[in-house]
């Protein structure tokens, strides 16, 4: 049982943040388009960003910026244009753009964040965003938070956010998360886009560590189509506010801050996975007996982003020779005759041997999963066994549809 409670309130439900998003006409649709996260006071700021060597220009800002400091007061994000293969114009860009929201905010330039999302080789429409500024700061609020995962959002069917709350001694801390993200989904770092806001007081080394912990049990267990983004951002702010004696080292308190910090990143991504581009049902796989938890993650990942896997899961077809062959490719040593494979209720291999099991059940089960309700009956769960080893670890996918090539093959078009 956990330590905590699913509050209301989302981005904005930590004490001392407010939050907006409008319709700045960055996105030809003329949804809206642009997000502020602010903080009341100086917050502790960590973040984990892509690892790909061709990089947004506002990956590269917020990266430069927290090299130099540990804190920051406000977050800006824009949708429709990812800002990304831009070249200096682009740098020039990123850089006006928290120099203008600075000023709106007469605050420093250095105390604002970036992140960008849309289509790569765009820059952004910098007209449409300075004139959007004075609105943006102008409504933004304490109830502002789903605002702000509107204005985030791209090719998501659905906004993403959730609250936690815990209390150390007598006095309640909260975490509050966003994110964004359907597609180009295969992190090795965070996720597309996160925003994670906290009133707890810790030092920043200590929630840079555990911001990085959390994102590799969370946003890097998740995949769509396995390409990588060129703006994966996951920025994390912790301003104080709650009033609690500030954590600076290891103990119960910082345990259960970084869990409830990883109950809210897995939350998150498992939002993304299920909004997977096309997608009809969320894949979950479990591994258990491997030689350690890195090892874990690494098999599961791999079965949850087999093309094939996730084909044979939209076509309902209960084919666990694909999922050995994923977990036998994974990288991570193990005997065939300890593997173990359940889908569902269904035992498919015991011993690294199939076993007879009713094809027609196990396929009506990814029927009803592909049917179900979001985010409730609709998870198609693998479970996989390696050995007798301590790891244990966690994946999140979806399936691959028909509609994930047409979204794709229209994209720019």
């Amino acid at each position: 049982m956990s330590d905590w409670t699913e509050i209301s309130g989302g981005i904005t439900a930590p004490r001392g943040y407010q939050a907006s998003g409008i319709v700045a006409g960055l996105k030809p649709s003329g949804a809206p388009d642009l997000a502020l996260i602010l903080s009341d006071v100086d917050a502790i700021a960590a973040g984990v960003f892509t690892t790909s060597q061709v990089r947004a220009a506002c990956v590269d800002y917020c990266r430069q910026q927290l090299q130099a400091r540990s804190s920051a007061r406000a977050i800006l994000c824009n949708a429709g244009q990812a800002n990304a293969a831009t070249g200096e114009q682009g740098w020039l860009d990123a850089v006006e753009s928290s120099e203008v929201l600075a000023k709106a905010l007469n605050i420093a330039p250095e105390s604002v964040l970036l992140a960008s999302t849309g289509v790569i080789g765009q820059r952004i429409k910098m007209d449409a965003l300075k004139a959007a500024i004075p609105q943006l700061v102008a409504q933004a609020s304490e109830s502002g938070g789903e605002a702000a995962s509107r204005a985030i959002i791209t090719t998501d069917l659905v906004t993403k956010s959730i609250a936690l709350e815990t209390t150390f001694g007598d006095r309640p801390v909260r975490i509050g998360g966003i994110s964004k993200g359907s597609g180009m989904i295969h992190p090795n770092m965070a996720t597309m886009l996160g925003f994670v806001t906290c009133d707890a007081a810790v030092s920043p080394p200590l929630w840079q560590e555990m911001l990085s912990r959390a994102t590799n049990r969370s946003f890097n267990q998740i995949t769509v189509d396995g390409d990588t983004s060129t703006n994966d951002t996951l920025i994390a702010l912790a301003n104080g506010q709650s009033r609690t004696p500030a954590i600076t080292g290891k103990g119960p308190e910082a345990d259960q801050l970084e869990a409830m910090l990883t109950a809210v990143c897995e939350h998150l991504a498992k939002a993304i996975a299920r909004d997977g581009e096309g997608a009809t049902c969320l894949i979950e796989v479990q591994v258990s007996g491997a030689p350690d938890e890195p090892d874990a993650r690494q098999v599961a990942k791999t079965i949850v982003g087999s093309s094939l896997v996730k084909s044979a899961i939209f076509g309902h077809d209960p084919n666990w020779g694909r999922i050995a062959a994923a977990a036998g490719r994974a990288g991570v040593n193990f005997k065939q005759e300890d593997l173990r494979i359940q889908l569902g209720e269904f035992v498919l291999m015991e011993k690294g041997q199939p076993l007879p099991f009713d094809r027609a059940a196990a396929s009506q089960y990814l029927t009803q999963a592909s049917a179900g309700e979001y985010l409730k009956s609709d998870t198609v769960l693998i479970q996989v066994k390696l050995g007798n080893g301590s790891g244990v670890g966690k994946a999140w996918g979806c399936d691959l549809s028909y509609d994930y090539v047409k979204i794709n093959a229209e994209y720019t078009t």
